[in-house]
């Protein structure tokens, strides 16, 4: 956990005015208080044992300071403690004045260093002279064209009413949803006249700001008033720049689970003076920027007149291209007003919002920035550098930060920011989708059919969020069809879509003569677009096209053409509709035949846009390799070049191949994550014969479907595998009809609607059931289906003619699935190793009895985990185990089995005909009862080697009885897990007397059992004897210290049989160490793995176990790195 920033006041003295009561009624406070869980990292004991001052401790140095000086305050006036609240608040009141008085300090500073620099200046250097003249005519022009904007501001709003009036009249015949109002967050409306006469509703999720502000120094209403009409007019303008064609205002009410993540929403935070981080984090194109503009807007609307917030705009496309300066240089362009008026802003940095926007614009690592960071105000620097200290709150930790940025960029954002409150846009909903369309299209039947078509492709759906490209698949809709052209095979993926649109932009109207074809600038244009991808920007300045050879006149039918819109941002920038169409055109530029932009694009080969190297450095190429493979169609092709009269490349394919699933390195189905790209990939070329050849050689595949689009993905591509061994099944709820949730008539036939869409995707997918005779693996883990796929599954698997051997089914949802797959491989002669785990529900057990006792069942190896049955039921299994002849591994882990169950599983061992050789009882509920019937059947059974007795309460009493049975000549069992099992230092003397009579005990875990130094002594005198044939021995977490070590080093100098050792989570020290490491050097030890909890930043622990790893090269030492949480014993994975 990285430490919070320095409270605004001293927590302290403050906990230690309260009471031994109080102090806990403190405590007990803050879990209900944390909106985010930001004690999750906190042992709740740690919390409860603390006194003042270590509570105080705990909470500054590890928990976010901004929740800490927000839940300290409403915990105070919670327990009537209000003169500890008014002190943290006094104090709080006082940092803000310090900050003033900072930046007058500073700002003095500055104006003197000025006036000396003036005095300096010789009046006849006529050079500097003329710069200084230079200087002073930009401030006054910039203070005039600041007058200038004033006057027009105020004469636009005296118009307001009247041109809204018009505008709204206009779009009212045709609505169109806008992406700002897809999400409406923190938004106070109540100040917009205008808006409220219109005839819709407004929605807030914000009670008037993001953080209410205190009494400040006054402002003049008049400079507020001016300062709200700036913004609003740059609002506005936002605003229909952001509008589609034909776009209306329409506002929709928002999620109520928005509202818990906004402290002034929540009724669980205190309004108070804390500054916060909020992240608006979104796909492209669904509105972040502007509704970051409208939360300025509202923002300083709060307050009264003479003390209103104020909000400053920064944006990353422009700090990338800005040079060196300070933070009051880098705000001064945002400022409202002349320059003069920022170090009135910044004084009051309690009521300042800042809007950094577009933070994956920012071209330099954030790694980079985070170990540049500065607070010096007036330091010169690179601007992203002072925007790090803004975001690291070296650089006004008081002000409040709103940022934006692409999803894909949380996790650089996450390294500059700490503990921000993320709100996810997501833009249209899909009933806002369907209003869309119905809007666009013009009629119920037309919105209806473009519904289904976005409804059952999954990858339309995802990307309809962002209203541009709901706009462009109702343009694409609205166009004459061709002669048998299908409008959901044309428009089935993102690539088809945009194609169709783009190419549709340029088709000449219908009677008209066909339009000039504008060759050489689409070449322009996808080399701007591509150039744009690798420099990571959507932004495009006049010195971008003047270096890439591009003219303005060039891109002009594409603006024409609303493929490519003037920025406001800047004058002659220009930007994408979307982000995906740049995307598009950047992939094009690589199948454009001729000159530099054919395929193998200069040193910005195909080869190297799809390795995994650059793709981790430019999240921009994911998307364009998925347009290459989309491009990878020759249909598509060829339609590109016919629309644009150039010649285009058809080979594409095969070095896409190559690349790819034919590159040893590449490993496309290697993990889950390259398996979900590369069947992403293959989706989009929709070309059958290229997905053939792709997965003709794959014969292992682990899925993660986490929506429907992962589905039609996946079904798309492996019906075609023929080779397949191994598959593992994960599936995410929400992709199927959720059974257990789904309630009243509504959901039902909501879910029902999904399942119609999702259901044919899914039976494409089981159908390697059918393809793949060589499938001997099938995993399906952490699933969630519907009954309807569930049967799907299960006649699939039923029908084929397959050989699986193992089966895993762990923790699918619905719980009658489990016994529905029993009954399917019940009849299965080649299954061997079935596991079932998380079933709730007691009509699975019978079932699998049933194939236990079946006299062709081959089944090995049974895993039940966390079962629920009846005592009777565990009767019934434990009598099918003598009659089955092929079971030998049996884990019956997580199960409530009790004594009484337990005794019949132990008449079993007792059983002649029982062939068990290794069972596992972790956590089964087993007291010291039980090991006398336990220890009466190891006697017996000379089959038994492997026994895992883990998490139950045995004691010292237990393991004397299981000593018992151990002891006797017949036994044959070689390893024992007895961890976390209770057992202190006289159940190890009585293994120590076991491992002394020549007992067939090979491996022992005694992990997390506090053994004591006189437990450690009583095994280490077993070590010492020639009869003692242990060669693993666990001791992991067994409180060991440093000096038990020397005991334990004699005993490995004299020990010949012992390989393994594991001595994880005992803080043993250097000392501890290196007396085993002096023994491991001068003695002939047998062991060969050592593990160890190594404090790595000790370089003499380093140095001895370098001298030891050289002394004895075949010795491996391991660093014990694990959880001391950790609820699985450390031979877990020898015993299966």
């Amino acid at each position: 956990m990285v430490p919070a920033a320095q409270l605004g006041f001293n927590l302290q003295p403050l906990l230690e005015q309260l009471s031994q009561d109080e102090l806990n009624e403190f405590k007990s406070l803050l879990r209900p208080l944390s909106l985010q869980d930001e004690l999750q990292h906190i042992p709740p004991t740690e919390v409860e044992e603390a006194d003042g001052k270590q509570l105080a401790e705990i909470l500054t140095n590890r928990c976010p300071s901004h929740w800490v000086e927000m839940v300290t305050i409403q915990a105070f006036d919670k327990m009537n403690r209000t003169d500890l609240s008014e002190k943290a608040k006094d104090e709080l009141r006082g940092l803000q004045n310090q900050n003033a008085r900072t930046w007058k300090r500073h700002n003095s500073v500055q104006e003197k260093r000025s006036q000396n620099l003036n005095s300096l200046q010789p009046r006849n250097s006529g050079g500097k002279k003329k710069k200084k003249q230079f200087t002073c005519f930009y401030i006054k022009l910039h203070l005039i064209c600041i007058l200038q904007r004033l006057h027009k501001c105020r004469e636009k709003m005296s118009q307001t009413q009247k041109k809204r009036r018009k505008i709204r009249k206009e779009r009212s015949q045709v609505c169109i949803l806008s992406s700002w109002m897809s999400l409406v967050l923190f938004v106070n409306f109540s100040s917009f006249p205008f808006l409220l006469n219109t005839q819709y509703f407004f929605f807030s999720l914000m009670n008037n700001q993001l953080c209410p502000s205190y009494p400040l120094p006054p402002i003049t209403e008049g400079k507020q008033d001016e300062y709200r009409s700036i913004l609003e007019e740059e609002v506005w303008q936002s605003r229909k720049k952001n509008f589609w064609p034909e776009a209306s205002e329409n506002i929709h009410m928002v999620t109520q689970r928005y509202e818990t993540l906004v402290p002034s929403c929540n009724a669980k935070m205190l309004a108070g003076p804390f500054a916060q981080t909020v992240v608006l984090h979104g796909a492209a194109g669904v509105g972040k920027t502007t509704l970051a503009k409208k939360c300025m807007l509202d923002w300083t609307q709060a307050g009264q007149a003479r003390a209103r917030p104020a909000a400053l705009y920064l944006s990353c496309k422009a700090l990338s291209r800005r040079g060196p300066c300070t933070l009051a240089e880098l705000l001064a362009d945002s400022a409202p007003g002349p320059r003069r008026a920022l170090p009135r802003l910044l004084a009051r940095a309690r009521t300042l919002l800042l809007v950094i926007d577009a933070f994956e614009e920012l071209r330099v690592p954030a790694a980079a920035l985070a170990r540049d960071l500065g607070g010096d105000w007036g330091a010169r620097r690179p601007a992203p550098v002072v925007l790090g200290g803004l975001l690291k709150r070296k650089l006004l930790p008081a002000a409040t930060l709103l940022v934006t940025t692409r999803s894909e960029a949380l996790g650089e954002l996450r390294l500059m920011v700490e503990q921000p409150l993320l709100v996810e846009v997501e833009g249209l909903s899909e009933p806002e989708r369907r209003a869309y369309l119905r809007r666009q299209l013009g009629g119920e039947a037309q919105a209806r059919r473009a519904w289904q078509l976005m409804r059952s492709n999954a990858a339309l759906l995802r990307l309809g969020s962002a209203p541009a490209v709901c706009w462009m698949l109702g343009a694409c809709l609205r166009l004459p069809a061709d002669e048998g052209d299908d409008p959901g095979r044309t428009c089935r993926t993102a690539t088809s879509l945009l194609l169709r649109f783009l190419c549709s932009r340029f088709a000449p109207a219908p009677g008209n003569c066909p339009r000039p074809r504008p060759r050489a600038p689409l070449r322009a244009l996808c080399l701007l677009a591509a150039e744009g991808v690798w420099a990571q920007t959507s932004l495009f300045e006049p010195r971008d096209l003047r270096r890439l050879g591009v003219r303005e006149a060039d891109l002009r039918p594409f603006v024409d053409r609303s493929l490519l819109q003037e920025s406001g941002e800047c004058a002659g920038c220009y930007r994408f509709l979307h982000l995906s169409l740049q995307h598009l055109l950047a992939a094009a530029l690589y199948v454009l035949g001729g000159g530099e932009g054919g395929p193998g694009w200069g040193a910005r080969g195909v080869r190297r846009l799809l390795s995994k190297e650059e793709g981790r450095r430019n999240p921009h190429l994911a998307h364009v390799g998925r347009f290459l493979f989309g491009l990878a169609n020759e249909d598509r092709v060829r339609e590109l070049g016919a629309a644009f009269g150039c010649p285009v490349s058809t080979e594409l394919k095969h070095e896409l191949l190559a690349c790819t699933v034919r590159s040893p390195e590449s490993g496309p189905f290697s993990s889950v994550t390259d398996t979900r790209e590369t069947l992403c990939r293959l989706y989009e070329s929709q070309d059958e014969p290229l997905v053939k050849e792709a997965v003709a050689q794959v014969t292992e595949v682990s899925l993660h479907l986490k929506d429907p689009t992962d589905l039609a993905h996946a079904s798309f591509c492996l019906k075609h595998c023929e080779r397949l061994q191994k598959l593992r099944l994960r599936v995410e709820k929400g992709v199927f009809l959720d059974d257990d949730t789904a309630s009243g008539s509504e959901a039902q036939a909501a879910g029902s609607q999904n399942d119609e869409h999702v259901l044919p995707f899914w039976m494409d997918l089981c159908s390697v059931f059918d393809s793949n005779k060589d499938l001997v693996f099938l995993d399906i883990s952490q699933t969630f289906l519907s009954t309807s796929s569930v049967k799907i599954l299960c006649e699939k698997l039923s029908s084929a003619t397959h050989n699986l051997q193992k089966v895993a089914l762990k923790n699918v949802s619905p719980a009658d699935a489990y016994r529905d797959f029993c009954i399917v491989f019940g009849g299965h002669e080649t299954l061997t190793h079935l596991t079932l785990q998380g079933n709730d529900q007691d009509d699975m057990l019978p079932i699998l009895c049933e194939i236990l006792r079946h006299p062709k069942c081959n089944l090995q190896c049974l895993r039940l985990v966390s079962c629920s049955a009846s005592a009777q039921q565990w009767a019934h299994l434990s009598s099918s185990l003598e009659i089955n002849q092929s079971l030998t591994c049996l884990n019956l882990t997580a199960n409530e089995l009790m004594d009484e169950s337990a005794r019949l599983l132990c008449k079993t061992l007792r059983h002649p005909k029982c062939f068990l050789q290794r069972l596992s009882l972790e956590n089964c509920h087993l007291t010291e009862a039980c090991c006398k019937e336990l220890s009466s059947a190891l006697i017996v059974n000379q089959s038994l080697t492997h026994l895992c007795l883990a998490k139950n309460a045995l004691g010292n009493g237990g393991v004397k009885l299981l000593c018992e049975g151990l002891s006797y000549p017949d036994c044959q069992l070689q390893t024992l897990v007895l961890w976390y099992c209770s057992i202190g230092s006289n159940g190890c003397h009585h293994l120590s007397t076991l491992l002394q009579q020549n007992s067939s005990l090979t491996h022992l875990d005694l992990g997390l059992n506090h053994i004591g130094i006189t437990g450690l002594k009583f095994l280490c005198e077993a070590l010492k004897k020639p009869m003692c044939n242990l060669k693993c021995l666990w001791l992991w977490g067994c409180a060991i210290t440093p000096f038990s070590c020397e005991i334990l080093a004699s005993a490995l100098g004299n020990n010949r049989s012992l390989i393994s050792l594991d001595l994880g989570q005992n803080s043993l020290g250097y000392s501890g160490v290196k007396m085993l490491c002096n023994t491991l050097k001068l003695q002939n030890s047998s062991l060969r793995t050592l593990r160890l909890r190594i404090d790595e930043s000790d370089p003499r622990i380093q140095k001895l176990l370098k001298e030891v790893q050289e002394s004895d090269p075949q010795l491996t030492i391991e660093s014990d790195k694990q959880d001391p949480n950790n609820n699985r014993p450390s031979s877990h994975d020898f015993i299966f």
